[in-house]
């Protein structure tokens, strides 16, 4: 269970400040897979980090009986001069799993080849993604935030990567940003809209996505 509570986190700009969320209260339930949808802008990656604990919020706090992994997909953790294999020994060491067994999974799984022992700052992006990925999978945790990541690569990795995250679902929750309607539907049970700083929780996925798509289709400050 990930509970938020009076979350507010907001950022200094030009014209003022930027708001991502206020005051906000709400729980993600042990277990479900939940998509957050929000249209670009709205702040489902600053949540997502908010979340993991890679960024302080404003004020309030976010509050959990398990652990969360990273946001897979942010690879803002890994250090630029070191290789995929040892950033992955890295983070191993860091959540206290074996290095030796995370390595082997990750270079499987990844699919980096010579890449996954050069250093990170040659890799691409969707490179960096496959990594992160295959690093956070390669973990035992209670809540997995995954932000885009199976839209990186071919058919047949996201086809892999879905395999993989249906096997953690089986004994894990987590919260998935996607802009994929069918990717939502394939991998979670849940929803929740992120719309001016406030969530709306859905048990119904496709009433979630109405509401996602109605917000769409309105002005930015509509």
């Amino acid at each position: 269970m990930i509970h938020l509570d009076k979350l507010t986190k907001y950022f200094p700009t030009r014209g003022g400040q930027k708001t991502i969320v206020e005051n906000l209260t709400a729980t993600f339930p042990t277990g479900a897979s939940v998509a957050l949808l929000g249209r670009n802008g709205a702040g489902k990656s600053t949540l997502l980090k908010l979340i993991a604990g890679t960024i302080r919020p404003t004020s309030g706090e976010v509050l959990s009986t398990g652990s969360i992994s990273y946001p897979v997909g942010f690879a803002g953790s890994f250090h630029q001069d070191l290789t995929g294999a040892q950033n992955t020994r890295f983070v191993a060491r860091l959540y206290g799993v074996d290095t030796d067994t995370l390595v082997d999974f990750v270079e499987d799984f990844a699919e980096l080849g010579p890449h996954f022992r050069m250093p990170l700052r040659t890799y691409s992006s969707g490179m960096r993604s496959r990594l992160s990925f295959g690093v956070s999978m390669g973990i035992q945790f209670d809540t997995y935030l995954v932000d885009e990541v199976t839209s990186v690569g071919d058919g047949a990795f996201r086809h892999k990567s879905v395999q993989v995250f249906d096997k953690r679902m089986e004994t894990s929750g987590a919260i998935v940003v996607t802009h994929s309607p069918p990717m939502v539907k394939r991998m979670c049970n849940m929803a929740a809209v992120l719309e001016h700083g406030n969530l709306y929780f859905y048990d119904d996925v496709d009433e979630a996505l109405e509401h996602h798509e109605y917000n769409l289709e309105q002005p930015p400050n509509g």
